[in-house]
This record gives C-alpha cells, sequence and structure tokens, in this order.
C-alpha cells in the first residue's frame, strides 16, 4: 500500500465527516496519462481537500519549509505532505518559478496529474487575481491537457489560511479538458502565453463564480 492511498484511507473519512465535500465534475479528468488541473486559491487547506477527494494521485509544489523541519514533528509533516503528493521547492529565490516549472514538467512527461494555482498564491480576500503564465508554459511544453477546477466554501472553513479548520461545507467543480495543440511551438509567445492563461482563468472564473480582479494577488496583497 502506498503512502497516499494510506494517508486518504485513513484522511478520507474525517474529511468527509468534517467539510461534506461534493465533488462536481470529475468525471472531465481523463484516467490515464498526463493532466493539469488549474484552479482557484483561498485557503491551505485547498491542497489537501482537492487531492484526496480524486481516484488519481495529484502532485503539486509546495513550500519546502513543510518538510524540512527538526525533531519528530518535522519527519511526520515530511512524511504527510510528500506522501500526499507535494513536492518541496524552495521559491523563494530568483529562480523559484523556474524550478517550479521544470518539476511540473517532469511530473506530466512521467504521465502523472500536476495541480497548479495561476494565481500564484493564496488569494487575500476571496476574489479571484489575474493568473501567472506558468500555467501556459507547461501546457504549450508538455502538450498535456488542462482541466479547470474551483473550490468553494474553503475560505469559510479556514478563514485567513491558518489555524484550525472549522467543520463547514466545500464544493470541488472540474470544468471540461481545455487543450491548446493549435499553439504548439509558441511557448516563448508572450501574447500567446497571456491568451492561454486568460482562458483558463475565465474557465476558472465560471465554475467558481468568485469576483475577478485583473491584478495579480501578490501586488494586492503588497498594497
Amino acid at each position: 500500500m502506498s503512502r497516499f492511498t494510506l494517508i486518504k484511507a485513513v484522511l478520507g473519512p474525517v474529511l468527509r465527516l468534517m467539510f461534506r465535500p461534493r465533488v462536481e465534475g470529475a468525471e472531465n479528468i481523463p484516467g490515464t496519462g498526463p493532466v493539469i488541473l488549474a484552479g482557484n486559491h483561498l485557503t491551505f487547506i485547498d491542497s489537501m481537500i482537492m487531492p484526496l477527494s480524486l481516484k488519481r494521485q495529484v502532485f503539486f509544489i509546495g513550500k519546502d519549509e513543510y518538510v524540512t523541519g527538526k525533531g519528530i514533528k518535522g519527519r511526520v509533516m515530511a512524511w504527510f505532505f510528500t506522501g500526499t503528493g507535494m513536492i518541496p521547492v524552495d521559491r523563494d529565490g530568483g529562480r523559484g518559478g523556474v524550478a517550479a516549472l521544470m518539476t511540473g514538467r517532469r511530473v506530466l512527461e512521467e504521465g502523472k496529474v500536476f495541480s497548479i494555482y495561476p494565481e500564484g498564491t493564496r488569494s487575500p480576500d476571496g476574489r479571484l487575481y489575474r493568473g501567472r503564465t506558468g500555467i501556459a508554459r507547461l501546457t504549450l511544453m508538455t502538450g498535456a491537457p488542462v482541466v479547470p477546477f474551483a473550490i468553494i466554501g474553503t475560505d469559510k472553513i479556514q478563514p485567513g489560511g491558518a489555524g484550525v479548520p472549522r467543520p463547514g461545507k466545500v464544493t470541488v467543480r472540474f470544468g471540461k479538458p481545455m487543450e491548446f495543440s493549435r499553439y504548439e511551438g509558441m511557448d516563448r509567445d508572450r501574447y500567446v502565453l497571456r491568451a492561454v492563461t486568460d482562458s483558463v482563468m475565465s474557465e476558472v472564473l465560471a465554475l467558481s463564480g468568485q469576483e475577478y480582479v485583473d491584478m495579480y494577488a501578490t501586488k494586492a496583497k503588497a498594497a
């Protein structure tokens, strides 16, 4: 039994009891082959609820600080996070974005599912912010389809993104796969990258029903 299977078997019933997750459109995710899941990001627990709600294991980028803690607590956290599919990457340096992109490419070339939050960070106020073009580069470099998704309600059960989540109802909604083969070989064209990113974010917006803000979330947080 893999760590992911074990964690899902243990945590799955707990999550269902606490959050009563409703999963819509999971059939839109191909059963085999590389897939990019691209969605909104409201709070920390998004990265637990969405992956554990699917049959296929989902891999995603996480801060390396989650797996570098010392002592028993640090080892348990490392075992748990890497077992759920998190791949630790140092995203604080100037090459953090490149490392994340290359990691996603490797996962997809292995025929796996890779999840990404195009906003680049958690929404500071529950609205949907402008997507960064890494999602576009990833789909154009690998040819993997993009399945947009929206998580609804996690900002209510874990306000501010920290602390112990409170019981509540969560919906995870997946849209139809999107493919961009017509742009093959154009992963360095900034106009194409922006057009692809905006089309993905438009689908995420339709699924989530959030208010859209045409600026980067990082700038909103810094303001």
